[in-house]
């Protein structure tokens, strides 16, 4: 592992690189307090037969990257946010944006694929859409446009659960695999390697009130439809169609909002990577990487 110091932000981001120094490069951008543990091996390994750089980070507050200790936020924020009354996060989705820029000035990418995953995917839309000459690709799953859905009545404060995981191992075990059982297909589901997951999580750092700045980040953030359409890099939709967090129709969502997108709806996906299908994920990925960078060595000379 390696860290870099963002300039830009003051931000330290904990990394790794997988594949040749010569490798087309690919930024993988994970979801809502998700370590980059969370990434199939699966996955990595075959974009790097694939010839590509593949480089995994954890987003600030998360894992061994800088923690904002003395930003707190309250669970009640977070409450209040979900009920939609207006909040001031003590950062945002476009932060962590120019987190992952910096990363890639660090690593002297001149432009990277993106691909993220729930949040990690509303992070690759804000690069797309601001920083388009770094842009090679952008592949979102299990993402969103940020627009409200009339049909889903805005919650009460007070029916918003804690977030936040628990800071005792045993508890925390308890949680993280529950909850990652709520949130997978059912189908592929494996309760003893998300044990050994958590315990891979637990041991490099759990940062319990990051998840609230994390969801304060998303939930501030707003409707991006309007800047989608304006995103010019070959952009990837797969979106899980048993996704219980966010539902498939906000994929199609995304998927109208970018311009000559192309949506891959899974059955039997959740919100989640099941290793069973990383090899239909891995297909559908690596085509769409290497179509956009022969788009782009065309339009693109060096």
């Amino acid at each position: 592992m390696a860290r870099a110091r963002i300039q830009s932000t003051g931000i330290e981001l904990e990394f790794d690189t997988h594949g040749p120094s010569g490798g087309s490069p690919v930024l993988l951008l994970m979801g809502l307090s998700g370590s980059r543990l969370l990434w199939p091996t699966a996955l990595i390994d075959g974009l790097v037969d694939h010839g590509h750089r593949v480089i995994a980070f954890d987003h600030r507050d998360v894992g061994g990257s800088t923690v904002l200790h003395d930003e707190p936020v309250t669970l009640d924020d977070v409450r209040e946010a979900f009920a939609g009354w207006p909040v001031t996060p003590p950062y945002r989705l476009e932060d962590l944006a120019r987190d992952a820029e910096g990363l890639l000035d660090h690593l002297a990418v001149p432009r990277a694929h993106l691909i993220g995953t729930s949040m990690g995917g509303m992070v690759g839309q804000h690069l797309a859409f601001t920083i388009p000459d770094r842009v090679l690709s952008l592949t979102s799953i299990n993402s969103t446009t940020g627009m409200r859905v009339p049909e889903r009545p805005l919650a009460e404060p007070a029916q918003i659960p804690d977030p936040r995981p628990p800071t005792g191992w045993h508890e925390f075990r308890v949680w993280f695999v529950d909850g990652l059982r709520e949130l997978s297909s059912r189908r592929w589901f494996d309760e003893e390697e998300t044990a050994e997951l958590a315990r891979a999580v637990w041991e490099q750092g759990v940062q319990p009130e990051g998840n609230l700045r994390h969801l304060l980040a998303i939930l501030a953030d707003g409707d991006r439809t309007a800047r989608l359409a304006g995103v010019r890099a070959p952009t990837l939709v797969i979106h899980g169609a048993d996704d219980p967090l966010i539902d498939v129709g906000e994929g199609r969502a995304t998927a109208a909002a970018v311009a000559g997108s192309r949506l891959v709806v899974l059955e039997d996906m959740a919100h989640d990577l099941p290793a069973a299908l990383v090899p239909r994920l891995l297909e559908e990925i690596a085509q769409h990487l290497a179509r956009a960078s022969d788009t782009s060595s065309v339009s693109r000379p060096e």
